[in-house]
């Protein structure tokens, strides 16, 4: 399944309703580093039936943004029974990423 995005209207009920872990990838599509972790994202989308794998426009809902203390971007953040869980800063490699639902 392709990464999914969302926006500041579906970020809630997306991130709570899950029954599984949730990573989201705060981007914006002017960050050179972002481009580089899209395709890993989409890889993490597309082989962990597990996890459920967002994105979410930092340009277009700077308020979840600075809810959740994004200063740099890419920034990755997991999330376990709807509440954060852990939080990786900068390009990663998909083990990183992984490890954030650990």
């Amino acid at each position: 399944m392709p990464v999914q995005d969302l926006d500041k209207n579906n970020f809630v009920n997306t991130i709570q309703n899950s029954k599984k872990p949730v990573i989201v990838d705060f981007y914006a599509d002017w960050c050179a580093p972002c481009k580089m972790i899209a395709p890993i994202m989409e890889q993490i989308s597309d082989t962990r039936m597990d996890v459920d794998v967002y994105r979410l426009d930092v340009d277009a809902a700077p308020e979840l943004a600075g809810q959740f203390g994004i200063t740099s971007i890419p920034t990755i953040i997991s999330f376990k029974d709807g509440a954060p869980y852990k939080k990786a800063v900068g390009a990663q490699g998909i083990a990183n990423i992984l490890k954030l639902v650990d």
